[in-house]
Formats: C-alpha cells, structure tokens, sequence
C-alpha cells in the first residue's frame, strides 16, 4: 500500500510539472504582429473587426495587414523608401521586393 501511494504521488506531480511547463511555452509563443503591436512605442490602428490592422513603428517603418474573402495580404513601407509585399491566396504565397 505505501509503495502504491508513493508511486502514485509521484507520477500526479510529474504529469503536473509537465501540464505546467507545457502552457508556460505556449504562452511566450508569440507572432510577430503580435510583438509589434505589444509595443507601446508602436502607434497601432485596427478596423473592420481586425480585418485591417495598420502599425507604425517607432523607426518609421508602416506595416499594413488586410483580409479579403480568405486572402491575406501584406504590405511593409520601410523608413529606407524600401517597400514588400506578401499575399497568402489558398495557401499560395507570393511575396514582390521592392528596394
């Protein structure tokens, strides 16, 4: 009986530090849309229920992110006067470099 309950103590706090480990990971797993608009430095504008988010960093640079009908797109105007585009269109991507 107590090698049964030291057994199973122990596989209950394994199986917990593991589901904590587990969501610690999970929670500092962030995109970089995300990153960016955490900044307070950043100036961050989202419309149409978030189908359109607009950042402006604090070096200058303007990211631009639009959803329509299932098309993702993307446009970043760098301070340099270099700009890039990328478009998700069934899971084709395109991307156009502009310098």
């Amino acid at each position: 009986m107590k090698y049964l309950f030291k057994t199973g103590f122990l596989l209950l706090s394994f199986s917990l530090i593991l589901t904590s480990c587990r969501n610690e990971q999970e929670n500092e797993e962030k995109s970089e849309v995300e990153r960016l608009m955490d900044d307070p430095d950043n100036k961050v504008e989202v419309k149409d229920g978030g189908d359109k988010i607009k950042i402006e960093t604090a070096e200058g640079d303007e990211i631009k992110i639009k959803k329509d009908d299932g098309e993702y797109k993307k446009k970043i105007d760098r301070a340099d006067g270099s700009e890039s585009k990328v478009k998700v269109d069934d899971g084709e991507v395109k991307v156009k470099t502009d310098n």
